[in-house]
């Protein structure tokens, strides 16, 4: 009965005009942010952050959240049709979304695609409105030496889930880390790393960071590639009233996919550092080794595009369980998004739902709303997003340059902070160059300050003593699976040298 009762005070604020309004201009937003290549949900909550300063805090996120899940739908409209992906969620659509616009099928997969991006999505939200009030419950037990090894696991399982080139993820997140520590020590109240400066004493906040690596950072890299110089690309040329809609065979052949991705997104989703791209490559996967027919599967496979789109859609609201109940970003965007919520004095945890239920359950009602709202934007409003396709590079550049100056410049009138967004730019650029991650480095940015402050917490109720950390039974769990996660590679290793030999 309380769920029913938390969800109605949610409803009765997310239906606000003013919050309606606000989760529409999000899902709008997003879906542009997807639709361009290579820019990113992150990039877009961070350019866009500063501008929701005059909003209230539920009516603020509530648009940066749909901005995040509403670039999940729009990063495929580019996959189908030019065989490139918005952003890495949607690599996996690529695969049977551009050879069924190829055959003529353009326009079913698009539809068939924005109804798996809003069943995933929507699913997702009723698994986060029936797990989080109970993993807030569990939480609210923990202590200092329980949330400090949860942050050090989140951030483990981000940089071990970039690929090989794991030291480059580690070295990002200590980068963050050194950027965190700038300003005041709490406990000594000396300066640190501030160089004489004034500016630096409250220490470098995360939006010029976020904006400079994610903003500046894969602008650098797109020109560097030379997208400013590209022409339009081939796109697919489809009727909106002929062979528009899917036919029941889409449907039935796509039935049990719905379900299967959905599922699967969502729990890989809560999983920090997991993240919708592995979901989507994983239901891919789980799909064409559960087809009757996998030749069919890279050649046009409506399930082959159903069940990533289901997938990454539910795990962008997968990612918000941890942030909310336990104040743990599993990507980039939430990390972002936790930065945001700590502008307004949020803080994400086990309390928030106790202390914020209109904030929290406002939220979560809102993300019903707004898979209904892309659902509907994104079939009706298909022709306007190709007309945004086709908009060259080199006019969109200058005016996100512009907007991520003004964007941090009005943050607190600072020019220092400006510079400081700029510079981080460059380091962003030659981080995506050189298979750095900009999410770790942002996210140990976020995290920093709290890791810290909770294992000075730690040690100091322990009088110094690091057997706080084993002594606990829920804080000895997450340090054996923190080690688990360390051997894991070196297990993995074995296993293939073993198999080969």
């Amino acid at each position: 009965m309380e769920f029913w009762d938390h969800l109605l005070l949610g409803f009765s604020i997310a239906v606000t005009p003013t919050n309606l309004l606000f989760v529409t201009i999000g899902a709008f937003i997003g879906m542009i942010v997807g639709i361009i290549p290579g820019f990113g949900p992150s990039a877009g909550i961070a350019i866009l952050l500063p501008l929701t300063f005059s909003l209230n805090p539920t009516t603020a996120i509530i648009m940066l959240a749909g901005i995040y899940y509403g670039s999940m739908y729009g990063g495929t409209i580019t996959s189908i049709l030019i065989n490139t992906p918005g952003e890495s969620a949607t690599v996996a659509s690529t695969l049977d979304g551009y050879p069924l616009a190829k055959q003529g099928r353009a326009g079913p997969a698009l539809v068939m695609q924005a109804v798996a991006s809003f069943i995933g999505g929507t699913l997702g939200v009723i698994l986060i409105s029936s797990m989080a009030p109970f993993l807030a419950d569990v939480a609210v037990s923990f202590g200092p030496s329980e949330y400090f090894m949860l942050m050090l696991m989140g951030l483990l399982m981000l940089t071990f889930m970039m690929g090989d080139n794991k030291i480059n993820g580690i070295i990002s997140a200590l980068f963050g880390f050194a950027i965190s520590m700038v300003g005041v020590d709490v406990v000594s109240g000396q300066q640190r790393f501030t160089f004489g400066s004034a500016e630096l004493i409250n220490g470098i906040d995360f939006i010029p960071v976020a904006i400079g690596l994610f903003g500046i950072g894969e602008l650098l890299s797109s020109v560097h590639e030379g997208a400013h110089r590209e022409g339009k690309k081939e796109m697919i040329v489809f009727s909106f009233k002929k062979n528009f809609w899917p036919n029941a065979k889409d449907y039935l052949e796509s039935k049990y996919t719905f379900i299967r991705g959905s599922l699967l997104g969502f729990f890989v989703g809560v999983l920090p550092g997991a993240g919708a791209t592995i979901a989507s490559l994983m239901s891919y996967s789980m799909e064409k080794k559960l087809s009757r027919t996998p030749e069919k599967f890279g050649k046009g496979a409506m399930p082959g595009l159903v069940g990533p789109e289901a997938a990454n859609n539910a795990a962008s609201a997968g990612a918000m369980v941890p942030l909310l109940t336990l104040g743990i970003p599993g990507s980039g965007s939430t990390a972002v998004l936790l930065g945001a919520f700590m502008m307004w004095g949020l803080q994400p945890g086990p309390l928030l739902m106790d202390s914020n239920p209109d904030f929290v359950w406002g939220l979560v009602s809102s993300m019903y709303l707004g898979n209904v709202v892309l659902l509907l934007v994104n079939i009706v409003a298909i022709p306007l997003f190709v007309k945004v396709m086709q908009v060259p590079y080199r006019l969109l550049l200058p005016m996100v340059v512009v907007l991520c100056v003004l964007g941090t410049y009005t943050l607190h009138a600072s020019i220092v902070e400006t510079w400081i967004m700029l510079i981080c730019g460059i380091i962003g650029y030659f981080m995506k160059r050189n298979g750095f991650s900009p999410a770790a480095a942002v996210l140990a940015l976020v995290l920093g300050p709290m890791a810290e402050n909770t294992l000075r917490q730690s040690l100091l109720s322990s009088h110094g003593s690091l057997d706080v950390f084993v002594t606990r039974p829920v804080s000895l769990t997450l340090f054996i699976l923190i080690l688990c996660i360390l051997a894991m590679p070196f297990v993995m290793r074995m296993i293939k040298k073993a198999w080969r030999g």
